[in-house]
Formats: structure tokens, C-alpha cells, sequence
């Protein structure tokens, strides 16, 4: 089939978002199994639930009578249903859209990633570009470091923040800090490297050496790594300091890592950690 920018082949789409839907099951993504079912594959409330729609537009889709899909919108189709890259980019195309870049530091989720991500139910768990932004977080994760999917532009990158929005710091001791800007950039130098000047992480460098001088201090240092630190303390505004173990899983490219964070069973830690799921995001309403 020949796509063609603009438009929109209805009946393969929904061929395509069907058949897809149907080849998955609810522990592919992270869903109770449940009673016995009388189709194969997810329902279409779940995608749509997956996908931050409602089931009546993802319906209309399924049934060659929606809209043209946003960008967004076929992004969030692409996580939902745990497209590879190829089968994301054909999403776009029979959409009528254009396949987004890979260069590296893209923003689709790299499938094994989140399929490990969605087993991880009783810990924070959480995936990052190489720019540090938050391209997928559990429950979890979203109670300790707050809901990332509000941030816009170059504030989506955590490293920006971190030089930027001095709230970005709570999250760690004030002891903690220095060592944390350290490896800020240094994994900015790292993902510069790989991506190069003219990239997304070129206009973080840019930007970032206007607009901090603590920054462009440590960049002049030439430091660079590609890793997390194995044993941190964290601060939760409720909970107080929380010791975890950090452990990284990383794309072949290094252009995401998944970041899981534990503790001991039996330990302080590990009982603020399960409290995690308790508290939810309600520090953050106000």
C-alpha cells in the first residue's frame, strides 16, 4: 500500500489498530487477566483507557468513521497497543501523517522496555530518555517524583529543569545535590555525543549554558558518563528521606533506560516505598 501524506486509508487503519488489538492480552500491558473472555485481545474500552481517549472515538477508529488522528493521538495509539518502531511508523502513514524521526533520543517508548515496566506494580518504575525526559512512569513513581506529562518543550527534559526550577532539587538531600548536577551533564554529554550538535541535546547545551552559570561551569569539565547511581536517599514531602537501590536497564542504543527503584523487604525504606501506593499523587493536589 502506497501512503500518502494527508490522507487517511480509513479501512487499513482500523484494519491494522483491530488486528493489533486483538493480538494482545491484558497481561501484555500490565492488566488483570480477569474472568474468561469472549474475544481475543483487549477490549476497546482498554485501548482507549491505554491510550488516554475515549472508548467512542477509539471505536469510531476501529470502525472507519473517526477523524483524522493528531500526532499525539497516534503516539499514544503506538504505546497502547506496544507497536515496534516499523509498526508505529506504517500507524502514521496509513493515518495520513508523518513517521516521527529515530534519530536517536526519540520519544517512543522502546516496547521491551515498557513491557518490563508493566509487571512493575509495587515499585517505582520509570523510563527515561536520554535527555532525562519521562516518557513512561507507574503509579509509583508518579506518587514520589510527581506527574511528568504536563511539561512542555525543553522543560520536558529533566536535565533542563534540574538547572532551571530550583523545586526540580527537593528531591534530594541538599548534601546530594552538587554530585547530582555532575551527573546531569554528564549524561547530557553523553546523549550530545550520540545525537550531535544540531540535535534536541545541542539546543539543551545551548540553552542551558545562557541560562546557567552552574552549568555551564560543570560542562566546561568535560565529564561524561551514561549510568545512574546504583544507591541513592530521595526525599518525599510526607514520607521524609527514602534509601532505594537504582537499577537501569538500557536500550542497545542507551537512548532510554528503564530506572527501577527498591529497598529491602523488611526495612524503613521498603515500608515508605509500599506507602507509595497508599498516598498516590494526593501530596500533589493542593
Amino acid at each position: 500500500m502506497a501512503s500518502i501524506l494527508g490522507f487517511m486509508d480509513r479501512v487499513e487503519l482500523a484494519a491494522f489498530l483491530r488486528r493489533r488489538r486483538e493480538e494482545l492480552r491484558p497481561g501484555d500491558v500490565g492488566l488483570p487477566v480477569g474472568a474468561r473472555r469472549r474475544a481475543p485481545g483487549l477490549r476497546r474500552e482498554e485501548v482507549a483507557a491505554l491510550a488516554a481517549m475515549s472508548t467512542d472515538y477509539y471505536t469510531r477508529l476501529e470502525q472507519q468513521r473517526g477523524p483524522q488522528p493528531s500526532e499525539q493521538m497516534l503516539a499514544s495509539l503506538a504505546r497502547a497497543l506496544r507497536l515496534s518502531d516499523d509498526e508505529r511508523d506504517y500507524l502514521f502513514r496509513v493515518a495520513g501523517r508523518n513517521a516521527p524521526s529515530r534519530q536517536v533520543g526519540g520519544t517512543h517508548v522502546a516496547p521491551a522496555l515498557q513491557r518490563v515496566l508493566d509487571r512493575l506494580d509495587d515499585t517505582p518504575a520509570l523510563i527515561l530518555s536520554n535527555l532525562g525526559e519521562v516518557l513512561l512512569q507507574n503509579r509509583f513513581a508518579e506518587a514520589l517524583y510527581g506527574d511528568s506529562s504536563h511539561f512542555t518543550g525543553l522543560a520536558r527534559s529533566g536535565i533542563y529543569r534540574w538547572f532551571t526550577d530550583p523545586d526540580e532539587r527537593l528531591i534530594y538531600p541538599e548534601h546530594d545535590r552538587d554530585r547530582q548536577s555532575r551527573a546531569q551533564v554528564a549524561n547530557l554529554r553523553a546523549a550530545h555525543a550520540a545525537m550531535g550538535p544540531k540535535s534536541r541535546a545541542g539546543e539543551l547545551v545551548r540553552v542551558l549554558q545562557k541560562e546557567s552559570s552552574e552549568f555551564a561551569e560543570i560542562w566546561d569539565r568535560h565529564e561524561v558518563a551514561n549510568r545512574f547511581e546504583d544507591h541513592k536517599v530521595l526525599v518525599h514531602p510526607q514520607l521524609g528521606e527514602i534509601e532505594v537501590d537504582c537499577q537501569a536497564l538500557f536500550t542497545e542504543d542507551q537512548s532510554q533506560a528503564l530506572l527501577v527503584l527498591t529497598a529491602p523487604p523488611r526495612t524503613e525504606a521498603f515500608e515508605k516505598l509500599q506507602l507509595l501506593g497508599v498516598l498516590g499523587t494526593e501530596k500533589f493536589v493542593t
